[in-house]
């Protein structure tokens, strides 16, 4: 379609469409107009704007009822026309506000004209179009004191609409026309910037509509949520932006005392407002009220772009109208603070922003009244807070705790002013200690045991990847809420305390409850090691960068307070378990009993008297637990500099990484993993061995105080499932020392102390295992010679050569006969000395004759440890009879390469061996037919005489017997001793004769 550019063309085709509406107004003349103004080109149009406008607002204006579909057309064209054309005079921009405000007027109510939903729309959105075409200055014609009857009805007009109508799409447009009138528009390029002047006459204007804009808009935003959150957030702009501009303390300040009488009638003078002191105070304490609605209703609406809407209100009002709404700020200040963890990250990372930038304009910190007020209201928090902790439901503790949160952040330094109140700092911790009570009733605690290896090497893989100090808490259930987020906010209120409060003031505070109370104990353990991480900066966000962290030497010495607190014999040594219960009661060491409000337990008078529940066991666990988290945070803390406290902490870590408890053992060893992390450790191996010395020296002061130090072959034990060989020169001493202490205390401590040898052996078997290669290697030769001479000895009958010389054969049956009379026992120390070949002339020279060759530490070690397993495997409890055995085999490996010891030793142990397999507890029994299993495998030729004499034959027997019993057996009876006994032995006794080679010599 052609587009006519020329005002006389244009004129040309819209005359006759004009003259012909003139005469006739009917809704096909106006679409008629419409479609040919859509031919005509902008600046044509511009110059035919009032000839266009005549027949359209004739039409609005002719007397007479007129149908609403008419006027809707009439409107959307005029809306039109002026979406393409400015308006550049006066008297036309007030006529077509006037003429399209009666277009909804009604004339005997002061409500919006009962019309359709349609027209409503179009005239609302003409109304938006006009505000916008106003060109230049000609807009601010509309805001004179003589306009201010008809201004206060449009506003009016718009608030009815916005608060009455049912169409979303009206209540939104009529908000956002508002705001256009309101001369707030989002537009870049409207409205024109306003001078001082004129921002001053325009606020005295508006002041004269805000109680009632104030009023409807509250009414509005606090209506149901189901009206929609775009219309929430449309009214939220205009509240503050009507707000801000009226009571902006910067406009404020430069009103005169005294009131200009305006030149205007009488009537609409009284309807003018004098913006001075008394005004700005009554009308701010007014609006508080408001505020205070507004701020409890948004805070918590489901949609999370209203309440992002609230923060850009707090600040604008914030940044804008401190003085003027001084009574607000409290309000305002909570809704923000309330924000700060919201569980959506768009409203918690913008109102961050915003607190952030309150504190680095230093709007609340140097402004006093804002401080005070803020401070204010974290002491009245305080002092509700220990009342909202005990009757809230979570989600009241969870908003509750985010103010706490939020009012700490925007304090910032300033929360000493708070801490520095005895009565408040008391009331908050009670709060805490309050809140998080653990729950210890779940029996599963101390049912989970620690039977496997320990975990620790396993976990060392995890030091590749980079620490989380989020994932290393262990989850705690508490008593007082469930969902984990309150915990997530305590443990962010404890670590921005640390950070911007006084350090030492508040670790001091919580020390006193740690020590005051068994019931405190637990709660004040977890807040301070939150203390301690926040105090060292990590995972705090900072917003006031003028607060530097805890210097390293301060951090330093309130760590090493509360460690030596947190590892005190009366806090370390807790009873966990009814074994752990008789090692206590035996050292004379006093259990921690739980808090009174989950157990309720008697005070004990003595450790002899000692007997204590589930729950105080449990307790005890958790106690444990956190104060090994806290050394795992004291570590983060400190970096490099906690390789300082090793000579205290890392002695006492071990311990409870060999805990026999489940759960003391895992939170143990995520300590270690944090301490490598830490210390810049590359592993819990190079830990170990970079500290050995001192605790080697340690263990060796230990062992022979064991009535005071009963968990040290535990840490003993740690140390070699996590070390390598470098550690065997430094713990030879001391494994004499626990050989010695074992000869001293076997009646009492067998069991610990073979725990540590079976640890010890296993690790020597681990450190050295080329020698069972060599000696497999060894075997294997000396069967395949043994192999040729049978074979050349039956060739030589059948009329082959033998080749085999004399002297081989000599010796052969030389080293027969010998191996004959040890196997048949008789062997002698001169015996062994003959075997030995003749020293060569150059061994003569380097080794004295009287000298005996020193043996390998480890072999050394092996022989001392069997040495003991002789003695005590006839003990009369099953349980070391069954750790000897275990014991007696890893000797065995670890001595295969050395004969001359091992052969001697099993010829020692002999007679007590035999008597485990053929008249001992089924238990005993299976498991010392793996330790013979392990004998033939080393040694068969040694013990195929003894084997054949007092062994197999019981076995035999046995087997022989057992047959019929388990061919007639049901199902259950492969769950029983008997069959896995009988299965053990048919499974191994093949392998081992092939082992001790009875075919061979049978035949």
């Amino acid at each position: 379609m052609a587009v006519f550019d020329s005002p006389q063309e244009a004129f040309g085709i819209l005359r006759p469409v004009c003259v012909q509406l003139t005469k006739t107004q009917t809704i096909e003349n106006v679409e008629h107009l419409q479609t040919k103004l859509h031919t005509i080109g902008d600046s044509a149009l511009q110059d035919l704007q009032e000839y266009v406008l005549f027949p359209l607002r004739f039409t609005l204006k002719t007397p007479g009822s007129k149908r609403e579909s008419l006027v809707q057309c009439v409107v959307e064209c005029i809306t039109f026309v002026l979406s393409t054309t400015c308006i550049k005079k006066q008297d036309l921009l007030q006529e077509l506000f006037s003429e399209l405000c009666l277009c909804l007027s009604s004339p005997n109510s002061q409500q919006p004209a009962p019309v359709s939903e349609e027209l409503k729309l179009a005239v609302v959105q003409g109304l938006h179009t006009l505000m916008h075409s106003a060109y230049g200055d000609i807009i601010l014609s509309l805001y004179q004191p003589c306009t201010l009857p008809h201004l206060g009805f449009a506003i009016s007009l718009l608030l009815t609409l916005a608060e009455q109508e049912k169409s979303k799409q009206i209540k939104t447009s009529a908000l956002k026309c508002l705001q256009v009138l309101l001369l707030q528009c989002d537009c870049q390029d409207h409205p024109k910037l306003l001078d001082d002047t004129e921002r001053e006459q325009l606020g005295d204007l508006f002041a004269s509509f805000l109680p009632g804009i104030s009023t409807a808009l509250t009414r509005i935003i606090t209506g149901d949520f189901k009206q929609g959150h775009m219309i929430i957030i449309s009214a939220l702009k205009v509240f503050y932006k009507i707000i801000g501009f009226v009571m902006a303390d910067e406009q404020l300040e430069k009103i005169p005392k005294d009131k200009k009488k305006p030149s205007v009638e009488c009537r609409v003078a009284e309807l003018m407002v004098h913006r001075e002191a008394n005004w700005v105070k009554n009308t701010g304490s007014k609006l508080a009220t408001l505020i205070e609605k507004i701020v409890e209703f948004v805070s918590v609406h489901p949609h999370w772009k209203a309440r992002m809407e609230l923060i850009e209100l707090v600040q604008d009002l914030l940044l804008k109208c401190r003085q003027s709404l001084l009574n607000s700020v409290g309000h305002l200040l909570k809704a923000l603070v309330g924000l700060v963890n919201d569980e959506n990250a768009d409203v918690q990372s913008r109102c961050n922003k915003v607190l952030k930038t309150f504190a680095d304009q230093r709007i609340v910190v140097e402004s006093r009244a804002l401080a005070d007020i803020l401070s204010e209201n974290l002491h009245s928090l305080a002092t509700a807070l220990p009342r909202l902790m005990s009757s809230q439901d979570d989600q009241g503790k969870y908003s509750t705790l985010l103010l706490l949160l939020g009012y700490l952040k925007l304090l910032g330094p300033k929360v000493n002013f708070v801490l520095n109140s005895v009565a408040h700092l008391h009331r908050l911790s009670k709060a805490l200690i309050q809140v998080l009570e653990l729950d210890v009733a779940d029996v599963k605690i101390v049912e989970e045991r620690r039977w496997g290896p320990d975990r620790l090497a396993e976990s060392s893989s995890s030091l590749s990847e980079p620490p989380l100090y989020k994932s290393k808490s262990q989850r705690k259930y508490f008593r007082f809420f469930t969902d984990e987020r309150i915990f997530l906010l305590l443990r962010q209120i404890c670590q921005t305390l640390g950070f911007y409060g006084d350090l030492y003031l508040l670790v001091d505070h919580f020390t006193e409850l740690y020590n005051e109370s068994v019931i405190y104990r637990k709660q004040a353990a977890m807040i301070l090691n939150e203390l301690i991480v926040g105090a060292a900066g990590i995972e705090v966000e900072v917003l006031h960068e003028d607060k530097s962290m805890a210097g390293s030497e301060e951090l330093r010495q309130v760590i090493t307070s509360i460690l030596e607190e947190y590892i005190s014999q009366k806090n370390w040594y807790l009873v966990t378990s009814k074994e752990a219960e008789g090692t206590m009661k035996h050292s004379h060491l006093q259990a921690i009993t739980s808090d009174v409000h989950t157990c309720h337990l008697a005070p004990l008078p003595s450790s002899s008297e000692l007997s204590l529940t589930v729950c105080s066991m449990n307790s005890n666990i958790w106690q444990i637990c956190i104060q090994l988290e806290g050394i795992g945070c004291f570590a983060h803390a400190l970096g490099r500099e906690f390789r300082l406290l090793l000579m205290s902490a890392l002695y006492p870590v071990l311990e409870k990484a060999g805990d026999k408890t489940l759960l003391i053992s895992q939170v143990a060893t995520s300590t270690m993993i944090d301490i490598c992390h830490a210390c810049a450790y590359d592993s819990p191996r190079d830990l170990i061995n970079n500290n050995a010395d001192y605790l080697v020296n340690e263990i060796s002061l230990n062992l022979h105080q064991m009535a005071r130090s009963p968990h040290t072959p535990i840490v003993l034990e740690i140390m070699f499932q996590n070390s390598d060989a470098s550690l065997l020169p430094l713990i030879e001493d001391v494994i004499q020392d626990v050989l010695f202490s074992l000869d001293q205390f076997h009646d009492e401590r067998a069991a610990s102390f073979l725990s540590v040898l079976h640890t010890v052996l296993a690790a020597l078997a681990r450190w050295f295992p080329e020698a069972k290669d060599d000696k497999q290697l060894q075997k294997q030769n000396f069967r395949k010679e043994k192999y040729d001479l049978h074979q050349g000895s039956s060739t030589l009958g059948n009329g082959f050569a033998f080749t085999t010389p004399a002297e081989e054969i000599e010796q052969f049956l030389l080293n027969y006969l010998k191996n004959k009379d040890v196997a048949d026992g008789n062997v002698s120390d001169s015996d062994n000395e003959e075997e030995q070949p003749p020293p060569s002339e150059a061994e003569m020279n380097d080794v004295c004759p009287d000298v005996e060759a020193l043996l390998p530490v480890q072999t050394q070690i092996a022989k001392d440890v069997m040495e003991r397993c002789i003695h005590l495997l006839s003990d009369k409890d099953l349980k070391t009879r069954l750790k000897v055995l275990d014991v007696l085999e890893l000797c065995v490996t670890v001595l295969q390469s050395h004969e001359n010891q091992l052969l001697p030793m099993i010829h020692r142990v002999w007679l007590p061996l035999v008597h485990r397999l053929t008249n001992d507890d089924p238990l005993a029994v299976l498991r010392a037919f793996k330790v013979l299993c392990t004998l033939g495998n080393q040694c068969g030729d040694f013990l195929r005489n003894r084997f054949s004499k007092d062994i197999l034959p019981k076995l035999s027997g046995s087997l022989v017997t057992q047959a019929p019993v388990s061919a007639k057996a049901g199902p259950v009876y492969s769950h029983t001793l008997a069959f896995k006994l009988q299965l053990a032995v048919l499974q191994g006794l093949g392998s081992l004769c092939k082992e001790l080679d009875l075919v061979c010599s049978s035949t």
